[in-house]
């Protein structure tokens, strides 16, 4: 409810009136605004009332299409109550139609009791309160809307998330298996093809155990194991498991510690797997060389604070940032950002702990802190096989760029064994370097690289004397019709999504269509 909901609009015959007809408006326990003009009454009509008093002569007189405006501009739902005094004697058939072309309108005719009087009054309130409840079931209807239209959009963005997201371990799985079918007793392709298959199974696996957390934990499915637990303990193991993935972007990580036991009752599985998300998204949300700082101190509980140098939060998504599907500036260059539920997960097994995490950021580009707050405990000091690739007809020069190492050096690899020179670059600006001397007849790019992404590189290596000639691949997670006509007008001459079909691809390096 409004503050000016209730409060009813009196703009009296005389000065007399107004001040006579505002005391038993008062007296009655109603709101009232007396209004000096009819120009202040519009004015306040638009601004919100329940009900509006004023003399006939006001509202046929000189200023009457000003009221006509007032009311007239009134929202959908609202039709406002308008008293209007007449004078004694009959009024002409032809003002009274003038007079109800304004809406909801009740004549009183002059003088009249004061009972009379308020009970017109109350009677309008009552209409109007009617019109409020209208108003609140649309408001309430149009939020309605608004939230499952933004949980349909969280959702189509998810499913998109989730098809990049399985596509990129597939690739270089897919190209794995088809080394090992050609490798002919070579020990040391098949090891290294075998590890990398490995990690980007494990990588497929933490994928598949996060959405099934998620759903667990949303249906109330998940039981901690609680034990006594010491979080430096916790904080060792998860930095140790996330420590891979910060190495590779050569990330500094700090761990600061009080230098004794901050002991907790705790599910030691979970707590980690909650230091551990949010170590990764620092990692993954900093450009390469970022510092992470994991620190664990002690106030009136047990304080986890994991802070970056990296993307930072925009303020207006710091609020939302633990809703499920939510990321913060999912771009080209960040598409390995993951499905958007690893701060959902984290935001659920603290609550379960009993504790509580938020989020704080001076903005985009300025570094995130995450600060998870935990209940502490008393120190006690007493003690198969997969489709090969034809054999090309002539072996092409071939440059790969993908940022992602397993992805570009196991095609480049397969490649390779079918006869092609291949060079593999790991940016956009790296791929230009290659690619000047190289002078490759195919480019097979990815498009979400750090930097220049693909569709700039594209453009770049169009616009030199070799690329006019160069056969342009766009490969990329993404496989929907907008993707492919943005490729296509970016110049590529084709689009292969991950993991790429190997017979479309030694179709297109022999020439033929895929």
């Amino acid at each position: 409810m409004f503050e000016t909901d209730e409060r009813v609009l009196f703009l009296g015959p005389t000065r007399k009136d107004a001040a006579a007809g505002t005391k038993l408006i008062v007296g009655a326990g109603l709101r009232c605004h007396t209004c000096l003009s009819l120009d202040e009454l519009c004015h306040e009509a638009r601004n919100g009332a329940g009900a509006v008093i004023l003399p006939e002569e006001a509202a046929v007189g000189a200023g009457a299409d000003k009221l006509r405006s007032a009311v007239r501009d009134q929202p959908a739902w609202s039709n406002l109550p308008v008293l209007v005094l007449t004078a004694a004697g009959p009024t002409p058939t032809a003002r009274v139609k003038t007079l109800l072309e304004l809406g909801d309108v009740t004549l009183l005719k002059r003088p009249l009791e004061a009972a009379e009087f308020i009970n017109a009054v109350r009677a309008a309130l009552r209409d109007r309160g009617r019109q409020y409840q209208v108003r609140d079931y649309i408001a309430a209807q149009t939020r309605l809307t608004e939230e499952l239209r933004d949980a349909d959009r969280r959702k189509d963005e998810f499913l998109a998330m989730l098809a990049h997201e399985l596509r990129n371990p597939l690739a270089p799985i897919r190209n794995g298996l088809a080394i090992l079918q050609m490798a002919d007793g070579d020990r040391t392709a098949v090891r290294r093809t075998r590890d990398m298959m490995s990690r980007q199974v494990d990588h497929l696996g933490r994928l598949v155990d996060d959405l099934l957390d998620v759903s667990r934990i949303t249906r109330g499915k998940v039981e901690l194991r609680l034990e006594t637990v010491d979080l430096n303990t916790i904080l060792a193991r998860a930095a140790e498991a996330v420590r891979p993935l910060i190495d590779a972007r050569r990330h500094h990580l700090t761990l600061t510690r009080p230098g004794r036991p901050v002991t907790v009752s705790a599910d030691p599985t979970r707590l980690a797997q909650v230091v551990g998300n949010l170590l990764t998204n620092a990692a993954k949300y900093s450009d390469e060389g970022g510092r992470i700082d994991l620190i664990l101190e002690e106030d009136a509980g047990a304080v986890i604070r994991v802070r970056d140098t990296g993307l930072g939060i925009p303020a207006e998504m710091l609020p939302r940032v633990f809703d499920l599907f939510t990321q913060v500036g999912r771009t080209l260059d960040r598409a390995d950002g993951g499905l958007g539920i690893g701060l959902t997960l984290v935001k659920s097994l603290v609550e379960m702990h009993g504790g509580t995490v938020a989020a704080a950021s001076e903005g985009a580009g300025k570094g995130s802190e995450f600060t998870v707050r935990l209940p502490k405990l008393e120190r006690d000091d007493s003690d198969g096989a997969g489709p090969a690739v034809a054999a090309a007809v002539t072996p092409r020069r071939i440059l790969i760029v993908d940022d992602n190492p397993d992805a570009g050096d196991s095609l480049a690899t397969l490649l390779e064994m079918t006869g092609h020179r291949v060079e593999v670059a790991r940016s956009g600006s790296q791929g230009l370097e290659v690619a000047a001397r190289l002078k490759p007849e195919v480019a097979v790019l990815d498009l979400g690289l750090p930097g220049m992404n693909g569709y700039e590189l594209a453009g770049r290596i169009r616009a030199e004397p070799f690329g006019r000639a160069t056969v342009l691949v766009a490969l990329t997670g993404y496989g929907q019709e907008e993707d492919r006509r943005r490729t296509k007008e970016a110049g590529f001459d084709h689009h292969l999504t991950k993991p790429a079909d190997l017979a479309a691809l030694a179709a297109i390096l022999r020439g033929d269509d895929p």
